[in-house]
């Protein structure tokens, strides 16, 4: 029982320091909490087949995994940490200072950090410390050791007519208050609940408020998209539609906390090699006059051969080629002593992009809104950079306040050092959406279906193989531009039992999907999607 009471004190102590720490950064800056710069510091350091394995085994609910397993593991040891301060309370106050030291230090170092960012950690460590002391003071005592050898003294006599009176237990060697520790705990226990969640639910809603500081309405673009050619989207059942809904987006990045940017205070600054500093605010990039309209396919790197982080979306942008040719970038093949763009976020990730590739005429962007509306804050609110044709790890700059100027040999982007290749275009790639691995079909008609993609050149032929049978051809939607994924569709008259379906694509320069299996990691994976299915 009475280790048990130690550990329930340490949980509650802990509990109060998360409680103010979310107070403090309610106050400075909520993604300085201690969690969250904790969480950050592990992701930056993991490596990289980690990574992968928590991408691939847990999808876009990797960071709630990470942050459960990060509450499970500081549960765990605030109640060691409190059990063994029950007899030493030196022991308690060590380990929460080094608790709150760890905190500082993330705080400090991340890439966006600042001095104040450390303020959550030791307002935490010394609310625990303080209410730690204050549980064990009403925690049971621990009653002498006896040394071996060593009698213990006698008790004084009694006398024969002497009435026993009861020791209230607070008062009694060893004795326990019971009530007075139930009573203390659950109180700290649920005040320290209600404030975390309310310092949370106020720098949740403040931030809002910064964001949605005036109501956004995107103007009519100068160079709006085309309309959607007939037939580009089939409309099948189980099959993913043309155009992704905002809503239903991938999103792959580090951020543990969404940033929430004011877009009335948000700027950009454009600087380095070969460029003249410029500044933008978001009122300068949604009045010009040269707002385009892109339907672009995003896919992100980590993607596995037939994953879902890959989308396709209609974008609202300023060309990103006019914004560093007003700063007087030229390629590196007219002379230009660049050749790698650093963008970066506001929580200071860096993505590097070939500055030929901006420059080569595609649609590269800096983006303000997505299917017809601002942008999400989850997909970069107020703004962020799309390249058409390169994987997002090197293209796609979410929360982007910053445009340098360098050389690849000079900088390496936040990705490189942790095994990722510098450049990645994207490769050809095909998915069967329907039916479904796994599906249980009956006899007869089964439609198959699924997308492809092969940006900046475009798709001209998807084929279909049923077990080790021929490939065959699959009818191809209408194409809508090279930038985007094309839909497929096939019909098959399936025969009662197992079966195998796999896919693969031609580009338009006749170059064939490799067949060959290769994991996302350095730049992308390769292979043909394949699925079992069962038919009855």
């Amino acid at each position: 029982m009475r280790p048990a009471i130690g550990a329930l004190s340490g949980l509650v102590a802990a509990g109060a320091g998360l409680a103010a720490a979310e107070v403090a950064g309610a106050i400075t800056r909520p993604e300085a909490t201690p969690l969250l710069v904790v969480g950050a510091a592990v992701i930056d350091l993991v490596p990289r087949p980690v990574k992968e394995f928590a991408v691939a085994t847990f999808g876009t609910a990797d960071k709630a995994v990470l942050l459960g397993g990060m509450a499970v593991t500081l549960a765990a040891l605030a109640a060691l940490v409190g059990s063994a301060a029950r007899r030493r309370p030196a022991i308690g106050d060590a380990g929460i200072v080094l608790a709150g030291l760890i905190g500082v230090i993330a705080a400090l170092t991340r890439p966006d950090g600042g001095l104040l960012d450390g303020l959550p950690s030791v307002l935490g460590a010394a609310v625990a410390i303080a209410l730690l002391r204050l549980l064990l003071t009403r925690a049971p005592r621990e009653a002498p050791r006896q040394d071996a050898g060593v009698l213990a003294p006698a008790p004084p006599p009694t006398r024969p007519d002497a009435v026993a009176t009861p020791t209230p237990a607070a008062e009694a060697p060893g004795g326990f208050d019971r009530r007075g520790f139930v009573l203390l705990a659950g109180a700290a226990a649920a005040v320290s609940a209600g404030v975390g969640a309310g310092a949370r639910w106020y720098a949740s809603s403040k931030a809002e408020s910064a964001a949605a500081a005036r109501k956004i309405t995107l103007p009519a673009p100068a160079a709006p998209a085309p309309p959607l050619p007939d037939g580009a989207d089939l409309e099948l059942e189980g099959l993913a539609p043309f155009l992704t809904p905002s809503t239903a987006f991938f999103r792959i990045d580090t951020a543990l906390s969404v940033p929430r940017i004011d877009a009335t205070a948000w700027t950009l600054r454009i600087h380095g090699r070969g460029a003249t500093e410029r500044r933008y605010s978001f009122d300068d990039l949604l009045n010009r006059s040269d707002l385009m309209e892109r339907d672009i396919t995003l896919a992100c790197v980590s993607n596995p051969v037939g994953g879902s982080y890959i989308g396709n979306a209609r974008w609202i942008g300023v060309p990103l080629a006019a914004l560093l040719e007003e700063a007087g970038v030229r390629p590196p093949s007219e002379g230009g002593p660049a050749d790698q763009i650093v963008s970066r976020s506001s929580d200071g990730m860096t993505i590097g992009t070939p500055v030929a590739d901006v420059l080569d005429g595609r649609d590269a962007m800096l983006a303000l809104g997505m299917n017809g509306r601002p942008l999400l804050p989850e997909h970069g609110f107020p703004v962020r950079m799309l390249v058409p044709g390169l994987y997002g790890y090197v293209s796609a700059c979410k929360w982007i306040v910053e445009i340098e100027l360098t050389t690849f040999d000079a900088f390496d982007a936040y990705w490189v050092p942790r095994g990722w290749s510098d450049r990645a275009p994207i490769k050809t790639q095909s998915r069967i959406d329907t039916p479904r691995p796994g599906a249980r079909l009956d006899a007869g008609r089964v439609v198959v279906a699924g997308v492809a993609w092969a940006q900046r050149v475009g798709v001209d032929a998807v084929e279909v193989r049923v077990d080790d049978g021929p490939w065959r051809p699959a009818r191809l939607a209408a194409e809508d531009t090279t930038d985007t994924w094309r839909q497929w569709v096939l019909e098959w008259e399936a025969g009662p039992g197992e079966h195998r379906l796999s896919v693969r694509a031609t580009d338009r320069n006749g170059a064939l999907q490799p067949g060959d299996e290769s994991p996302p990691a350095p730049d992308g994976a390769t292979g043909w999607h394949t699925i079992d299915v069962t038919v009855e």
